[in-house]
């Protein structure tokens, strides 16, 4: 690790090989922290490069647990992180909404680093159990249309420099790399950056795969659709920008989508909301980031039905159904 280091604060950047090798030896337990730690700190002072970025993405899905849920067309709705805003989780709970119109989902998620409560700090709140077993994982999609993948127990890597990030508490490419590395390898897939960088990143690499996507960013820095700005939104087949009254009707302030300072905070917000109790604003940004996923499907006409979808899906109760059945194979 010294000699990589060295290189890299010579200013120099490391091939794809490199960055994969580098991040297999992390997953193996190569380095100590300290030495991850040095490494993780020299791309919070420059960018990574899109083969740097290859490389590290190729080291994790050659040392994950595999999931295969491949008979499902499988979607996942997830964000970089690392924006910074502390909202409560929209990409989640959005998913519920997804699964209650009937798509499967297969949801990636870790703790927060840099925020509050991640994705798998609010599940395991409401009592959801990780695991990585297959057939656990494929019978929670026929019973509840959604499973959730907790990352460190799929990635090594992840597991082995989670407590380096916690201490960090500040965005690494690790954020990066999350949305690139899920295990099961969804067939749609909705992606929030935190930056106009990363969405071009972002969309030089998928477009690169067999998946439909789309990428999101809030033009003021959030990684989803925040209603609170306009959004630009770039898919397969190009890229546009979008208002707040076009994707959920209406504009909403940052205290209104705000996650709480404490995990329970995060998980009473998230239950409130998908019994149907959520306030105008909160209501709005999930069901505008659920249509989004939705009509990346390619399943609906327009963004309206997509939205009309899920908002049915809300009201109806079925999202929450699909939590209750999911905490309930727990």
């Amino acid at each position: 690790m010294k000699k990589i280091l060295q290189y890299l604060f010579e200013h120099k950047t490391l091939t794809r090989v490199s960055a994969k090798d580098v991040l297999v030896n992390i997953g193996k337990g190569i380095y100590n922290e300290h030495e991850v730690t040095a490494f993780m700190t020299v791309y919070l002072m420059r960018s990574i490069t899109i083969e740097e970025l290859q490389g590290f993405r190729d080291a994790l899905l050659e040392l994950c647990v595999k999931a295969d849920l491949s008979e499902y067309d499988t979607l996942d709705i997830v964000g970089t992180g690392g924006d910074g805003k502390n909202t409560f989780n929209i990409s989640t709970l959005s998913c519920f909404i997804v699964a209650g119109t009937g798509q499967k989902v297969a949801k990636h998620g870790n703790y927060g680093a840099s925020s509050i409560s991640g994705a798998s700090n609010v599940m395991e709140q409401l009592g959801y159990t990780f695991s990585h077993d297959n057939s656990k994982l494929k019978k929670e999609i026929e019973e509840a249309n959604i499973c959730f993948l907790h990352a460190p127990l799929f990635h090594p890597a992840l597991k082995t420099v989670g407590p380096i990030r916690k201490n960090l508490a500040m965005r690494t490419f690790f954020n990066m790399l999350g949305p690139m590395a899920n295990p099961a390898h969804p067939k749609f897939q909705l992606v929030g950056v935190y930056s106009l960088e990363m969405a071009r990143i972002y969309n030089y690499l998928l477009q690169q795969t067999e998946k439909a996507f789309t990428i999101i960013h809030s033009l003021d820095g959030y990684d989803e659709i925040s209603l609170t700005n306009d959004t630009k939104v770039i898919t397969n087949e190009g890229e546009r920008i979008m208002t707040p009254e076009q994707l959920g009707k209406r504009m909403v302030s940052p205290e209104d989508i705000s996650g709480g300072n404490r995990v329970e905070d995060a998980a009473k917000i998230f239950t409130t909301i998908l019994k149907g109790e959520g306030t105008f604003a909160q209501n709005a940004v999930v069901l505008a980031n659920a249509a989004m996923a939705l009509h990346c499907t390619g399943k609906y006409k327009t963004y309206d039905d997509a939205y009309n979808a899920a908002v049915v899906s809300l009201e109806s109760g079925k999202a929450n159904e699909c939590l209750m059945k999911l905490v309930k194979e727990n």
